[in-house]
């Protein structure tokens, strides 16, 4: 079977068909979903909105003509009509979306395009990759579309490889550090991470790490209590009590600081107990957690030993009966808290 992959490269079509003739795209993760049809667009002398890109041209001279359609807003027939040949010449694009939803007939004349597209034909079809007309994806790749795969991407490890690649296209480099603050303060939408590359890269100089990532986003990460645990489960008692501090300055709440830092000890010692076996999405089902979390838990446990994180679950438990009304300070509970929690990491 023809495959590709958003991440990488593919092969060309096979069945006779130009490499570009007829792309399938399977995916859910619309960032990727959206830069896979502008490949095949750019491939096709398009640019991303479906004007003419610089220096394109179809193979009657002009620019192709595009057609950007839902497949549950199609008629039997219609993709006949929309790629009839064009008395202007120039080819023509059309891309359908969400193939999943498309009628049997439908179905049937996709199938038939795929097959044997017209001359001067760019067919970019677009599907979820759900169990909904599956049937279809096999049989537009045995027909030779080129397949390329967008999968939703959920491991915080996978979280990581994209940001690399999204830093790498950009000329630019982060450390494992910048790009764990990175996923910190934005979250996990790849459109916010892609768009967070892209301002760092045009912005600083230097290899991107930890503290140029906090200078840009002063007040985001750093006012999480889950930022405040992440770095205290790491062993780093400098920045997660710097990071304390700035969260207790910017108005977050103490109590959400050790509720948090409760449940990153907590989840340390669920995947601890599991042991390095399971696999994380096996892990993962059985704990009730997504998988990205598994894969920080485990790489938060190096350090760490049975005792140790029982004497920070202890910890934490004092400090958050004491953030809760029997402490004149708060932060001073959460300090201490965080100080025998890194000092228990070392515990053996």
């Amino acid at each position: 079977m023809n495959s590709g992959s958003a991440h990488g490269g593919s092969d060309p079509g096979s069945a006779g068909i130009a490499p570009d003739a007829a792309v399938l795209i399977v995916g859910e993760e619309e960032l990727l979903v959206e830069r896979a049809v502008s490949a095949a667009l750019a491939a096709a002398g398009l640019g991303p909105a479906g004007q003419p890109a610089p220096g394109g041209a179809g193979a009657g001279g002009g620019a192709p003509d595009l057609q950007d359609v839902n497949a549950a807003m199609l008629n039997a027939g219609d993709l006949t009509t929309l790629t009839a040949p064009s008395l202007f010449g120039g080819g023509c694009v059309v891309v359908v979306r969400s193939a999943e939803d498309a009628g049997k007939e439908v179905t049937a004349e996709l199938l038939r395009l795929a097959e044997s597209p017209p001359p001067d034909v760019t067919l970019v079809v677009t599907h979820s990759g759900g169990a909904k007309n599956k049937s279809l994806l096999a049989s537009l790749v045995s027909a030779g579309m080129r397949r390329v795969d967008c999968p939703v991407v959920k491991r915080f490890g996978d979280r990581m490889d994209f940001l690399r690649r999204e830093f790498s296209r950009a000329g630019r480099r982060a450390d494992d550090s910048g790009l764990r603050a990175l996923l910190d303060a934005v979250g996990t939408d790849l459109r916010d991470l892609a768009a967070a590359c892209s301002q760092l890269a045009a912005d600083t100089t230097g290899v991107i790490g930890q503290e140029t990532v906090a200078r840009y986003y002063r007040g985001r990460a750093e006012a999480t209590g889950f930022s405040v645990a992440d770095r205290a489960c790491e062993g780093s008692l400098t920045a997660a009590l710097e990071q304390l501090r700035w969260a207790l300055a910017t108005g977050t709440s103490p109590v959400l600081i050790s509720s948090a830092l409760a449940a990153g000890i907590r989840t340390l010692g669920l995947v601890g107990s599991a042991g390095r076996g399971p696999s994380s999405n096996a892990l993962a089902a059985d704990l009730g957690m997504p998988p990205w979390k598994v894969d920080k838990a485990r790489q938060q446990l190096r350090g760490w030993s049975a005792a140790g994180l029982a004497a920070a679950h202890a910890a934490v438990a004092e400090a958050d009966a004491q953030v809760k009304g029997e402490a004149a300070s708060a932060g001073y509970a959460l300090e201490r808290a965080i100080t025998i929690v890194v000092a228990c990491r070392a515990h053996e």
